[in-house]
């Protein structure tokens, strides 16, 4: 710093830029920057070092909380999804998305959301969600966070993802025609359960606004006579 103030200098400024054309960059790789660290912050910690008290994964999820609510949106509100041709009409110009599953293992809705954040190489964007929390104020509060990426495509938006506390799950979601714009939007949901430990596959609805949980939402979610008239033709789970 004092053998080359001006470079810090320079540093300090460019990050209160305004003007449109530099901000927009300056945004995306300080974005970037933020989210590749916090995968090397995680990598080569070691969980054998915690009490026996301590509940891991709650603890994780509070070190998120901390850094994604207070460090990544500093500006009181999250930059918004970046509008461009090869963003779908249904992603477009949103920063945060919900989904809904129902979970036959304890007969309840499980409410996720996801947060989009820096666009990495053409197309493709990094994305966080946060699955199962009491409630929304707190969801970086949940009982799983994963991270990945969502990709778009013409006919289809992919959304590839790693539980971050149970890395070998590699959870997957497709969402059909999702250049046409509406609320909601079907996909199907791939994972991994724990409890048992089986790879299970369901539908999922998404929407970019939070829904209501009652009785029309449950049966929505729920497996219908027309889902199984459907397995039963093709031999395999398909959302449409």
């Amino acid at each position: 710093m004092k053998k080359y103030p001006q470079a810090f200098n320079f540093i300090k400024k460019v990050g209160r830029e305004g003007a449109t054309e530099i901000k927009t960059e300056i945004d995306r790789m300080g974005k970037y920057v933020f989210d590749s660290g916090i995968e090397r912050g995680y990598k080569n910690i070691d969980l054998t070092k915690f009490c026996d008290d301590i509940d891991i994964h709650k603890t994780i999820n509070i070190i998120n909380w901390a850094l994604l609510s207070f460090a990544l949106y500093c500006n009181h509100q999250k930059s918004p999804y970046l509008s461009s041709a090869s963003c779908q009409s249904f992603f477009n110009g949103i920063s945060q998305f919900f989904s809904y599953v129902f979970d036959g293992r304890t007969n309840q809705i499980i409410q996720c959301v996801f947060d989009l954040l820096s666009e990495v190489e053409h197309n493709r964007y990094k994305i966080i969600m946060y699955m199962n929390f009491p409630d929304y104020n707190r969801y970086q509060h949940c009982e799983n966070t994963y991270c990945g990426y969502i990709e778009h495509y013409d006919a289809v938006t992919n959304i590839e993802l790693v539980n971050q506390y149970m890395p070998m799950e590699k959870a997957s979601v497709q969402i059909l025609a999702s250049h046409l714009d509406s609320d909601t939007k079907w996909g199907l949901w791939n994972g991994l359960s724990s409890r048992p430990m089986m790879p299970i596959a369901t539908k999922k609805l998404f929407s970019k606004i939070l829904l209501k949980q009652d009785a029309l939402l449950l049966k929505q979610l729920k497996i219908s006579k027309e889902d199984i008239r459907l397995i039963r033709l093709y031999n395999m789970l398909s959302v449409t």
